[in-house]
């Protein structure tokens, strides 16, 4: 009972957090009404001046450079009511492509000398087997992203599967552990990686913890969150939401999976530290997600980019920046490329440039599964260009969705897909969470990436690139999902329910609001 009641006390925290910023943007919005029906009735002059740069404003917003997602919503926004949606656009900084958040200006330290030769044989490796991903691999590199090699791959095609090791490994951390993820829920296997923390804490293990605030406001209490500081383990709250309420930056969201044990060992995926990822509650049918462990020099990629985000968060690191490199050495053969992305990176979008090349560079295949679709017309026009050109293009999405409204806006894009031959299917058991790619068997992606504006636009990501035999591992366990799934047609897409097709047209240019 009493633990009925913490849970519903914690609901009522978090829910009122968020009516208070539901409340303090209304009263924006309320401001702003009135102050344009001011200046119509008393200063008509400098009203009908605004609305002249209000269309200035949607040409400017037509033509600028970068993701096209976010147009259609703030054109029609400023279209409807020019003055309003003007003082808005600047009010919540949707002139500012790339996004000032609360973070310390930081540069990444420079790589030493022999991880920088490392990666320059590594591309040259990955040139002489597979020219075409060559291109990618050196965009990614010029984007302060090394190639490595000497990592060994191990993926995981479920979440139980993943966070049972992730979990096995924390146990055995000696130096130091780092953990950053967007969700964290009280239950079994929050409750347990809690108290492998705890004693590794306590033996002077170094554990930091970075976790969203929006994205565990629900399910982890202030008070959990103090405990875990009382017994050593250092805590960062992403971006809280109360904060800059004004320049909507609670919209920018650390959407990250990253593990980080001991320097040699490094996961990501897309499972989050809660009971639903490993099913061991149900929430939308059989949650099907998937996890990658990085044995080797690779794991430096996600190291150095914790470290990063800790500081400029304003952490602090126990020890000095190298002592936290690899040292254990791996037999693996496998060449890796963790990547990461965020929206002060604008308007460069590593993330969506990473798939764009995945697709247009496939010869034979490109296999995807995502839990989300909101896509903007160049990679509408990228997937269906690949399809038109015989590679067989194949996305996978949830047969139960989490979010209902989301998913009808993705079904808004299957038509046209499917008119250029894109194959789809939907995960008859319920909730495909999983974020991977399989490109003609020779490169794959697995990370944190849904294929949404949110992901490419305003999230914080992560994932990494590989080759080897994971990429096998993925491939087979994209077959069994497609075994337990419905192929959707057009002739099925077209009948899909009257009120579906109204709101997927309606909601589709407020995507990214979504």
């Amino acid at each position: 009972m009493k633990q009925v009641q913490r849970k519903t006390e914690r609901r009522i925290s978090a829910a009122l957090r968020l009516v208070l910023v539901a409340l303090l943007l209304l009263l924006q919005i309320a401001i702003v009404v009135a102050l344009t029906q001011v200046l119509r009735q008393k200063a008509y002059i400098a009203y009908a001046v605004l609305e002249i740069v209000a269309v200035f404003c949607v040409a400017q917003i037509y033509i600028r450079p970068g993701s096209s997602s976010y147009k259609p919503g703030w054109i029609i926004l400023i279209m409807l009511v020019p003055v309003v949606g003007l003082i808005l656009y600047f009010l919540w900084n949707g002139n500012q492509v790339k996004k000032k958040l609360a973070l310390k200006t930081m540069r990444m330290p420079p790589e030493l000398p022999e991880v920088q030769e490392s990666s320059d044989r590594a591309q040259a490796e990955l040139t002489r087997r597979w020219p075409r991903w060559a291109k990618l691999t050196e965009y990614l590199r010029r984007q302060d992203l090394p190639l490595f090699a000497n990592t060994e791959m191990t993926y995981f095609p479920t979440g139980e599967e993943y966070l049972e090791d992730l979990l096995a490994r924390l146990e055995k951390a000696q130096k130091f552990i780092f953990l950053e993820y967007y969700i964290a829920s009280k239950g079994q296997i929050w409750d347990r990686i809690c108290k492998v923390l705890a004693e590794r804490a306590a033996d002077g293990v170094e554990v930091n913890l970075i976790l969203d605030d929006f994205g565990s406001m629900m399910t982890m209490p202030p008070e959990e969150i103090q405990a875990l500081r009382q017994k050593g383990i250092w805590v960062q709250m992403f971006n809280p939401v109360h904060h800059y309420v004004n320049r909507l930056y609670f919209n920018y969201r650390d959407h990250r999976k990253i593990a980080v044990i001991d320097g040699d060992t490094a996961y990501t995926g897309g499972a989050n530290l809660a009971d639903e990822y490993a099913n061991l509650i149900v929430r939308f049918g059989y949650w099907k997600d998937c996890g990658l462990r990085l044995e080797g020099e690779g794991a430096w990629g996600f190291t150095r980019q914790f470290m990063h985000l800790w500081l400029r968060m304003g952490g602090e690191l126990r020890d000095p920046w190298d002592a936290y490199r690899p040292c254990g050495g791996s037999s693996g053969s496998d060449l890796c490329q963790p990547l990461v992305d965020g929206p002060d990176n604008n308007p460069v979008n590593t993330v969506e440039d990473t798939y764009q090349q995945l697709i247009g560079s496939a010869n034979r295949y490109v296999w995807i599964t995502t839990p989300y679709l909101a896509i903007d017309e160049p990679m509408i026009h990228t997937l269906s260009i690949a399809a038109d050109s015989g590679v067989d293009v194949r996305l996978m999405l949830p047969g139960i969705p989490d979010h209902k409204f989301a998913y009808m806006v993705a079904q808004s894009y299957f038509g046209e897909l499917l008119e250029h031959d894109v194959k789809i299917y939907t995960y008859t058991p319920g909730l495909l969470h999983a974020k991977s790619v399989v490109a003609d068997g020779e490169v794959g992606f697995v990370g944190s990436v849904n294929m949404d504006y949110r992901s490419f636009q305003l999230h914080f990501e992560c994932g990494a690139l590989f080759s080897g035999s994971a990429v096998a591992a993925v491939q087979e366990d994209m077959n069994r999902t497609m075994e337990k799934s419905r192929q959707v047609t057009m002739e099925s897409w077209k009948k899909r329910k009257w009120y579906v097709k109204i709101l997927g047209a309606v909601l589709r240019p407020f995507a990214m609001w979504m």
